[in-house]
């Protein structure tokens, strides 16, 4: 069933005009909702986000109904796509962060939210004492970017705060977000996932839906439409299980589970599948001293680490290229430089290993020497 047209051919489905009314009507506040789904931060923010955030404005963060953290590293100068962006509280903290030369896009369906984050950019361009706006608000659809009017192989980065759970075509999400990304660029996003796929009793439920469960992707299904779109494999980054504290709601899940979990995808060539040592620079502000790359990976200045091939593919072709010194496997270095971890997809078995542990750095790894070849 087909409502409202975007004007650019693309129309919205039932499901999305009961988002547009759950989210630009029935919910006014974060307390609102009935779930902790959209509102559970897997890992505390740092420090240089935080100071960020107190910039923006109460009213935007009021409106703020994101999962997880969707702040990836290395973003001054960077143009980013921000998908659902709703009041804009993540524009805003980016708009800080990429610079007055870097700039910001914030695409949502809900024009309730839009005129909230629209109210407010003069507001923060003075607060960051800019001179033009870097930052811009676009009512369309994440699964028709091109048809909103965004280029492709336009963006750097696409973030996603707990959004693409709320739309029906899942794979056309992300074949858009392929699309607009530049070589190298990458879609960095927080969303709910759940342990199985999920009974049509609670994809059609509406609250549920609202509330980022009812359209919940099973994840296994993520890994497989990735790969179907043209991405490299989803890098798993953090994982935490939400709160569901409405009995009647927990009722309907029956022994559904559902995790949020952060993935990093990358829009690279594929296909290489030798290892690598690599050395982290330091140079990426608020990493200076280690970098959290993923669950697996985490990257100590000056020390070298053996990565998979397409780890090694990715830093190689992505914003990060300059940040690191690659070299090739059988070095001098190899016998002490750090051995990767095992390598985890599962996001529950993830969130279950950082409940009691957290996500701590390599160790280990005393070489530092340095060589211009890279990986082939």
């Amino acid at each position: 069933m087909a409502h409202n047209s975007s004007g650019n051919g693309f129309s919205d489905s039932s499901v999305h005009v009961d988002v547009k009314d759950y989210y630009g009507k029935r919910l006014q506040k974060t307390s609102d909702l009935k779930t902790g789904a959209c509102v559970a931060p897997a890992q505390p923010l740092p420090a240089f986000v935080r100071e960020a955030l107190k910039k923006v404005h109460p009213e935007v963060t009021a409106k703020y109904y994101g999962c997880g953290l969707v702040v990836p590293e290395g973003l001054e100068g960077c143009r980013i796509l921000d998908l659902g962006c709703g009041s804009g509280r993540d524009c805003f903290m980016l708009s800080l962060l990429v610079g007055e030369k870097g700039h910001v896009t914030g695409i949502d369906m809900t024009e309730a939210q839009l005129e909230v984050a629209r109210k407010y950019t003069d507001y923060h361009m003075k607060e960051f004492g800019y001179k033009e706006p870097n930052v811009r608000f676009v009512q369309g659809y994440m699964e028709a970017l091109t048809e909103a009017g965004l280029q492709k192989n336009s963006f750097d980065i696409i973030i996603s705060n707990c959004v693409v759970n709320l739309c029906p075509d899942k794979k056309r999400v992300l074949a858009e977000a392929h699309s607009v990304l530049k070589d190298g660029g990458e879609l960095y996003f927080s969303d709910i996932y759940s342990s199985g796929r999920l009974t049509e009793e609670i994809k059609k439920h509406k609250v549920l839906w609202g509330e980022c469960l009812g359209g919940a992707l099973w994840w296994k299904d993520l890994l497989q439409l990735a790969e179907e779109v043209g991405f490299s494999q989803p890098r798993l980054v953090t994982a935490s299980i939400p709160t569901v504290d409405d009995e009647q709601l927990r009722d309907i899940l029956g022994d559904f589970k559902f995790v949020s979990a952060t993935y990093r995808l990358f829009k690279v060539p594929k296909g290489n599948t030798k290892t690598c040592q690599v050395i982290y620079n330091g140079g990426i502000p608020g990493a200076e001293d280690r970098f959290q790359f993923d669950s697996r990976y985490t990257f100590k200045t000056d020390e070298v680490v053996e990565v998979d091939g397409e780890a090694a593919c990715i830093l190689k072709h992505s914003r990060f290229a300059e940040d690191f010194t690659f070299q090739p496997p059988g070095g001098s270095c190899e016998p002490c430089c750090v051995k990767p971890k095992a390598d985890m997809v599962d996001p529950f078995e993830l969130a279950l290993q950082s409940g009691s542990q957290g996500l701590g750095p390599a160790t280990g790894g005393c070489c530092s020497t340095k060589t211009a070849d890279c990986c082939k």
